[in-house]
């Protein structure tokens, strides 16, 4: 089978290199010219482990291909993948621009019967939009209309993790109207389907709203241990004792349990708040996701006041951040808390040294009057308090003794509780985490 993927993001590249690996013919789409070149060069312009091998194994077999050419990637595919960017806009609501060009796009090229499937994160509805689009756009055109298939089938990649994620899923949704599309995608995915992965195969409107109300659960949980983590510093509790006593509950799970500075990255800030206004446009309130938002904004704040709770006086004060990225195990800044708790760290007049193993590249179009380190110790170095910002593994095995002669003041402001808070006073520094 032969298939395309229009979008080269992240979802779209993973998407793409490991329906390759399943022994199909993926062509991987993308109007930007110098990406596409990168690509066909064997350079990944992202960082997730285990991707770039990959997409090299299976550039040299010949079953993954990169072109600019939209038209013959169209009409060489029977399946066409859509993961092109879905943005959020200021209201909170989805730019959809992109996935309905892409719309047009395919109506003017089509020339037979195709499955297209939105890989991209989009509101209830954009389904039915998007096969009137097509239907518009082949009149328009002048020709004659070719049935056309339009399903959803959504993504639940962790970045960091994103190529496990896809080889072994927890669930495969499939959204479809009619029974050929579903066929057709099972077949897709057979490979997954003969080690039992369970898949889901329900109407496009149900495909397209399970991924956001994951999504949105998920940033509710993260949401719910982090005000008990406020709570616990209130009152002298230990959240991590808390969240291990709530995960021991088979009704619960330890999973998302982690207090810290907020969610961030490219997916739940902006589902809860797609979820939040197009729900509120049908008329249902979602009251607990729009909480929940309000929560995450809050607790940026209070990490930026801990901070200065710990030092004292920001302005002027040299402040070192460990990690940019939103999570480990990627260079992805979008939404990132630690980005923003260095913004507002700045807003208060302080001096920032920053080292993330990854993502200070990306970083630095985001940042500004910020000095980018070589390497933890030097970040560091005459600072009067250190901020573990992202939970890199490098980070969990620091020279204590080290750090503590390079800063001017023994202070360890621990987002993520990395350490153990007992630990680190036995080394003398002063040290705050999360609800601990």
């Amino acid at each position: 089978m032969n298939i395309t993927v229009i979008g080269t993001g992240y979802v779209g590249l993973v998407t793409g290199a490991c329906f390759a690996e399943f022994g199909v013919h993926v062509t991987c789409v993308d109007k930007d010219e110098e990406k596409i070149a990168q690509l066909e060069a064997g350079s990944i312009p992202i960082y997730e482990p285990g991707l770039e091998e990959i997409v090299r194994r299976q550039k040299a077999a010949g079953r993954l291909s990169f072109t600019t050419d939209v038209r013959a990637g169209i009409q060489s595919s029977l399946v066409i993948f859509i993961a092109v960017p879905t943005p959020p806009q200021s209201d909170g609501s989805t730019d959809l621009s992109f996935v309905e060009q892409v719309g047009r796009t395919i109506g003017e090229h089509i020339n037979g019967y195709k499955v297209v499937v939105t890989k991209s994160t989009v509101p209830v509805g954009t389904a039915d939009r998007l096969r009137k689009i097509i239907g518009d756009s082949i009149t328009q055109s002048g020709r004659e209309q070719f049935h056309c298939s339009v399903a959803s089938n959504p993504e639940f990649l962790r970045e960091g993790s994103a190529v496990g994620d896809f080889m072994r899923p927890d669930r495969v949704v499939i959204g479809a109207d009619d029974d050929e599309a579903v066929a057709i995608l099972r077949d897709l995915y057979n490979p997954l389907y003969l080690i039992e992965v369970p898949f889901i195969v329900t109407n496009v409107a149900t495909a397209e709203l399970i991924k956001y109300a994951s999504n949105a659960f998920l940033a509710t949980k993260i949401t719910f241990i982090n005000e008990i983590a406020n709570l616990c510093e209130a009152v002298s509790a230990d959240v991590h004792l808390v969240a291990r006593a709530m995960g021991l509950d088979g009704r619960i799970s330890s999973k998302f349990l982690h207090a810290g500075p907020g969610y961030g990255g490219s997916c739940f800030p902006k589902d809860t708040a797609s979820l939040a206004h197009f729900s509120r446009q049908m008329g249902v309130e979602q009251r607990v996701v729009t909480a929940v938002c309000e929560a995450n904004e809050a607790q940026r704040d209070r990490m930026v006041d801990k901070i200065e709770g710990m030092v004292g006086d920001l302005d002027g004060a040299t402040i070192g951040v460990l990690g940019l990225s939103f999570k480990p195990n990627t260079d992805d800044v979008r939404d990132s808390p630690a980005i923003e708790i260095v913004t507002r760290l700045q807003d208060r007049g302080a001096r920032i040294r920053c080292f993330d193993p990854e993502a200070m590249d990306n970083a630095k179009a985001m940042l500004k009057d910020v000095e980018f380190c070589s390497d933890v110790y030097s970040a560091a170095e005459g600072c009067s308090a250190l901020v573990l910002a992202t939970e890199w593994n490098e980070f969990r095995m620091l020279d204590l003794p080290r750090i503590r002669e390079a800063l001017t003041e023994p202070v360890i402001v621990d987002l993520r509780n990395i350490y153990d808070p007992a630990e680190m006073r036995r080394e003398g520094f002063r040290y705050s985490g999360v609800g601990r």
